[in-house]
């Protein structure tokens, strides 16, 4: 009986890193492998959409993700129209205006394509 206590055990435990990458995605955690281009304007799919923290996770066409905190100055744009950021939605297609600050990114202006 011991034996199969063990091995329960052991599997129950190999398995929680593999439930813990699967916390990643849920909201409120962040992200950990994100990258930081350079200035310019990119096209790319929202990956992660955080309200509370007015924060977004962009999936570009390379395959890199960035994070991005929306600020006020931040432009928001849905075909001509200003939005708010409650428009945004994961799965979005994006077109993105960044500046890269040191290894931070400062949105200029997000548009949603769809």
């Amino acid at each position: 009986m011991k034996p199969l206590i063990n091995i329960t055990l052991l599997a129950f435990a190999l398995s929680a890193p593999l439930h813990a990458e699967d916390d990643k995605t849920t909201a409120g955690a962040e992200i950990a492998e994100t990258a930081v281009v350079e200035s310019g304007t990119y096209k790319g799919t929202a990956h992660k959409v955080d309200p509370e923290e007015k924060e977004i996770y962009v999936k570009l066409t390379d395959g890199k993700i960035i994070e991005l905190y929306l600020k006020s100055k931040t432009k928001l744009t849905q075909g001509d129209k200003d939005v708010e950021f409650d428009a945004l939605k994961e799965g979005q297609n994006l077109e993105i205006e960044v500046e890269k600050k040191g290894e931070k990114l400062k949105p200029i202006s997000v548009k949603i394509l769809e």
